[in-house]
């Protein structure tokens, strides 16, 4: 007996291959416009969906699945006797199989087209044919992902066809996809505003909508949490383009672990901060070392030096592809995890060696485009926050004391900076123009971040800079770094006691530059 698909897909890739196989398992393909096309230039036999109810495509394509024809055939019940007979009374064959993924909604209005084409590609059969054939899982396979055609032709080869497991993963697979679909309409509806005899997305600076509608999908479940009795999953955020440690392929070593994720994420995007060849090491969050260098294993030997206690088992990113001689180094010591854009042949030779090394490789060609929010949880609510992406200039920063900075300073000033805006606050770091010297992260008041960055030095600290994410409340803090052996300090300011800071700047020599930022990192 001749069985029915209904393949109409935006994406094309796999689909003439998929199509195929389902004629050759004895199946009618009844398709749309250009898949329609595809297929038939491909040789594939397809019946038009017109054909199938009787009906034209009309407004522009606006209305062609949208048919009693249509979704009766999907949503009918086998075995349910009033089901099987409406469908022999109207002439309306079942279907067994829908293959449908939508219009790019989400790229389209990513690209400020006008309000008029985004209108246009907000599909409607599409999602409705999903819908159908989710709802009607038990007796229809529905696909929404060419990474699924295989499985789905593997599956139509089983006696009895695809199995209950199967069938349920698909659906709800289908079920994810419209809903991510409607919630990037509903998002992007949510920014529209009336404009005389149109309509268009509102210039405002309001950029937080009434209703926020997130859509992630699980990339996938970990052992366990921060801690082994707190169940975890990972998840990707599908509207994201930024690349990221959910886009990093592992090419080899043990599974990661939720605290390895945040750690990679933490550490990856400090070491793409920097333009020089960088090295970071970070522990619980918080780089421990950040190098530069003319090589990744210079940045490496750098960063590892500012702590090596900390830096073991921690977590290595690399802003550079990675050569044989710096995974040799790193194959040295015991880290969890390593990340870089790219290892070469001898480097994944070298990192081999230590099986049970996380070693992520991130595609760096992919659109680097940060998309979303920055989201924090409390129970029973939400944060959500613009991500900090701001990046300092010096014709934005200004000098208050006396004595201004070197040039040699103010490239130290720079890297101490950058790196003080992924440190937890209270945060200060001491660095000279190639590493950080000192970090002190997460103390409770600023005088003891100083005091315990100055603790943490395991190199000199005489020439070195000092960067603060916030404000001195008082001089005290100050007096700290200048008795370290700081020269030069880059802070925020904005102090009722700035003054005060200011006087013990001078009183020390030492040059300060206020950036009017704050970087707190809670």
């Amino acid at each position: 007996m001749t069985r029915r698909a209904i393949v109409s897909v935006y994406r094309k890739e796999g689909v003439v291959d998929l199509a195929r196989g389902l004629a050759a398992r004895g199946f009618e393909i009844v398709s749309t416009g250009g898949t329609a096309q595809e297929l038939g230039k491909a040789g594939v036999k397809v019946t038009g969906v017109s054909e199938v109810t009787g009906f034209p495509e009309i407004l522009d394509g606006r209305v062609k699945t949208l048919h009693p024809k249509v979704h009766a055939g999907i949503l009918a019940r086998r075995g349910v006797a009033s089901h099987e007979q409406a469908l022999r009374e109207q002439g309306v064959a079942p279907v067994d199989v829908v293959v449908v993924n939508l219009y790019p909604f989400e790229d389209r209005v990513a690209k400020g087209v006008p309000f008029e084409e985004a209108l246009e590609y907000v599909d409607i059969g599409g999602p409705t044919m999903l819908r159908s054939g989710a709802k009607n899982f038990q007796h229809v396979a529905v696909v929404v992902d060419p990474a699924d055609y295989t499985l789905l032709l593997e599956q139509l080869d089983r006696p009895g066809g695809p199995d209950a497991a199967t069938r349920l993963y698909l659906a709800q697979k289908a079920f994810r996809h419209t809903a991510r679909y409607e919630a990037a309409i509903a998002g992007y509806f949510a920014q529209v505003e009336e404009k005389g005899a149109g309509y268009a997305v509102a210039e405002t600076e309001e950029v937080f909508p009434y209703r926020l509608a997130l859509s992630f999908e699980k990339v996938q479940d970990l052992r366990y949490g921060e801690n082994p009795h707190q169940r975890a999953a990972f998840y990707s955020d599908l509207g994201s383009t930024l690349y990221s440690v959910a886009a990093a392929r592992k090419i080899q070593g043990k599974e990661l672990s939720f605290n390895n994720i945040l750690d990679l994420d933490a550490a990856w995007r400090l070491a793409t901060e920097l333009q020089d060849p960088a090295c970071v090491v970070v522990k619980h969050t918080n780089p421990c070392g950040t190098g530069l260098g003319a090589t990744p294993l210079e940045a490496y030997t750098r960063a590892w030096e500012c702590d090596p206690m900390s830096a073991f088992g921690g977590i290595v990113a690399f802003n550079r592809r990675l050569d044989g001689a710096s995974a040799q180094r790193l194959a040295e010591v015991f880290v969890e995890a390593v990340i870089a854009p790219g290892y070469d042949g001898e480097a994944k030779k070298a990192l081999a060696a230590r099986k049970n090394l996380r070693v992520m490789d991130m595609d760096t060609t992919a659109i680097h485009k940060v998309t979303g929010f920055d989201l924090r949880r409390v129970m029973g609510g939400l944060l959500a926050q613009e991500w900090d992406l701001h990046r300092l200039e010096r014709s934005h920063c200004e000098v208050v004391t006396k004595r201004k900075p070197t040039e040699d300073e103010w490239k130290a000033l720079f890297l101490a900076w950058t790196v003080a805006k992924h440190v937890k606050s209270n945060a200060i770091v001491y660095a000279n123009m190639v590493q950080t010297v000192g970090v002190g992260a997460g103390q409770m008041s600023r005088v003891d971040a100083a005091r315990f960055a100055a603790l943490k030095a395991n190199l000199p600290l005489s020439g070195t800079v000092a960067a603060s994410d916030a404000f001195f409340p008082f001089r005290d803090g100050l007096d700290e770094i200048a008795r370290a052996g700081a020269t030069a300090v880059i802070q925020p300011g904005g102090s009722v006691k700035d003054e005060d800071v200011i006087a013990a700047a001078d009183e020390h020599k030492l040059a300060m530059v206020f950036t009017g930022v704050r970087h707190f990192r809670h």
